[in-house]
């Protein structure tokens, strides 16, 4: 019985870390495959289905897997497309938003089931989300002022992921293996 016990935690935990790496491989792929540059100034930022993706990992995954998702998968991309400074920013901020998307998507036994949670926990994410950035740049370019220039922009990244990502999980959610 031991063994039947460790083999299966063993599965458990090895489809948990396959399904992580994967999630982070989707936030990552999303983010580099659609960006745009805004031409708003120099630290305008970008406009990415990363976002969405984070979402949709934390909804329908949970708190964990969203933050990790999040913060590894962004995280990645700024370490390898040029924002290299913001990488350590983007682990605290993406991963923090990925977790409370996930927490309130989650609480109560809702496991990402409930459209309107699931809508109030990525628009509550979004201002953590904004302070995180605006601090980050706060740091890089030592000014209070030069950060509000990127608020448009990370606003508008927030609503495409939003856009996509509540229609796309209340469709998997209808799925079986979402449930």
């Amino acid at each position: 019985m031991t063994m039947q016990k460790t083999t299966s935690y063993s599965n458990s935990r090895t489809f948990d870390l396959i399904l992580t790496s994967m999630l982070i491989a989707l936030v990552f792929v999303a983010t580099v495959l659609l960006n745009i540059k805004l031409p708003i100034t120099a630290n305008g930022g970008l406009v990415h289905l990363g976002t969405a993706m984070l979402f949709i990992a934390s909804i329908l995954f949970g708190p964990k897997k969203g933050a990790i998702a999040g913060a590894v998968g962004m995280g990645v991309f700024d370490l390898i497309s040029g924002w290299t400074m913001w990488a350590p920013f983007t682990i605290l901020t993406r991963g923090l938003q990925g977790y409370i998307v996930g927490k309130i998507a989650w609480s109560k036994g809702r496991n990402g089931s409930s459209f309107g949670f699931n809508l109030f926990a990525t628009i509550i994410s979004v201002p953590f989300m904004l302070a995180g950035y605006y601090l980050c740049e706060r740091v890089l370019f030592s000014s209070w002022i030069v950060p509000a220039a990127s608020i448009p922009g990370n606003i508008l990244q927030n609503v495409v992921g939003i856009c996509v990502a509540i229609p796309v999980c209340a469709v998997l959610k209808k799925i079986p293996l979402f449930k």
